[in-house]
């Protein structure tokens, strides 16, 4: 299984230009194992949309219905283990909460992590793929 960030999931499901074809392959690739998608990316889109940085075609309920039953998709729930996960990740990494809970998960389940996000990119104890 690999991890999808938030961006990268919405990209993925609008089809937007932003996720390039060495993103997009890669994720076709990994389908059948399985698209990990943080319980945290569902909060994460509905606050980008109440905060006007995000806009969907359907309500946000609707829109995490529906991207949640695309092939692949695995809700990764947010355990216990992944809340104490994210409070003593290794190193220093920021101090974002969705960004640590989606490394957290990743660690927690031995996934890498799709994302274009730098930070996350340069965090030493997570691999980020492509």
């Amino acid at each position: 299984m690999i991890v999808l960030d938030t961006h990268i999931w919405i990209w993925w499901v609008h089809g937007d230009p932003k996720l390039t074809h060495k993103y997009h392959n890669y994720i076709d690739k990994h389908e059948v194992q399985g698209l990990g998608i943080s319980a945290i990316s569902c909060w994460e889109i509905a606050k980008l949309v109440e905060y006007g940085r995000l806009t969907l075609p359907c309500p946000v309920d609707e829109w995490l219905d529906e991207a949640l039953v695309y092939p692949g998709i695995k809700l990764l729930e947010l355990t216990p283990q992944i809340c104490v996960e994210s409070t003593q990740l290794p190193g220093d990494f920021h101090r974002d909460p969705s960004d640590q809970i989606i490394v957290a998960t990743a660690r927690v389940y031995n996934c890498p992590i799709v994302t274009i996000d730098r930070k996350i990119q340069a965090y030493p104890y997570i691999q980020t793929r492509p």
